[in-house]
């Protein structure tokens, strides 16, 4: 068993995260306030930290697609980001929380999946 399969679940807790954060800068209070997320964005380390996770996690969902094992979960995950960042880049500030809860949804679904699948064949 490949051992990138292992990281799963650190990136399933990844997802929780990024939606806890989304609705922290994004959500309803915001849009009820009519902020706008690029001036009210998070604080440098947590940016850093956002930034490079994510990164990370587009290598890991990258390098799915190279073996055997997972390729269909990466392909999916590849997909549903793909197709969220096209939603998001069309829609407006009012319905980019529900597109990110969405799509975010969706993500932890295929990763709990991934890990239920890493898990019976361990």
């Amino acid at each position: 068993m490949p051992i990138l399969l292992f990281l799963a679940p650190l990136f399933l807790l990844f997802e929780l995260w990024q939606l806890v954060i989304c609705e922290r800068y994004v959500g309803i209070k915001q849009i009820e306030r009519n902020g706008d997320p690029r001036t009210l964005g998070p604080g440098e380390l947590v940016a850093f930290g956002w930034s490079s996770a994510l990164f990370l996690y587009w290598i890991w969902m990258l390098s799915l697609l190279i073996q055997s094992q997972g390729r269909v979960h990466g392909l999916c995950l590849l997909g549903v980001s793909a197709i969220g960042y096209g939603l998001r880049r069309s829609s407006g500030l009012k319905w980019l929380l529900v597109i990110l809860t969405f799509e975010g949804a969706i993500r932890i679904g295929l990763l709990f999946s991934l890990c239920v699948y890493v898990w019976r064949r361990f």
